[in-house]
């Protein structure tokens, strides 16, 4: 890479890295896991209740039962309807994998299906946690 230009002085190397390409490729990664990451925690998206509340943490074996606002149930991300539900709560919970059971529900949801949520959970033995965000301004 070593010449001789016109005027006659010889051209030194270049020892410079080019940081472009490698910058761009950062910050197209970083765009790509900007988007993903509301996309990856998954469950049923409900506007929960606020209100005076305290850290809740989910075990690994927690299982999560959503109500979402046109009461429907959701054990997981599996749609129940409200008429088997109880048949298969039972039948999850007999499993013997369920440690913990969490409880989130839209705050537009009839409380009428969430009482019998809460029943249900009880009569099998299990504590209700219940989901809901700090109420703002605490």
């Amino acid at each position: 890479m070593i010449g001789k230009r016109r005027g006659g002085r010889e051209l030194q190397p270049v020892a410079e890295i080019n940081v472009t390409s490698m910058v761009d490729v950062a910050f197209t990664l970083l765009i790509i896991f900007i988007i993903t990451a509301p996309i990856l925690q998954g469950g049923i998206e409900v506007a929960v209740p606020q209100t005076e509340v305290s850290a809740l943490t989910a075990e690994s074996n927690s299982l999560i039962i959503t109500i979402d606002r046109d009461s429907q149930i959701y054990l997981g991300e599996t749609p129940v309807d409200p008429a088997d539900f109880p048949e298969a709560f039972a039948q999850i919970v007999a499993g013997g994998l369920v440690d913990d059971v969490v409880l989130k529900a839209d705050s537009l949801a009839t409380w009428g299906v969430g009482i019998d949520v809460v029943g249900i959970i009880q009569a099998n033995g299990f504590p209700v946690k219940v989901v809901a965000e700090q109420r703002p301004g605490r």
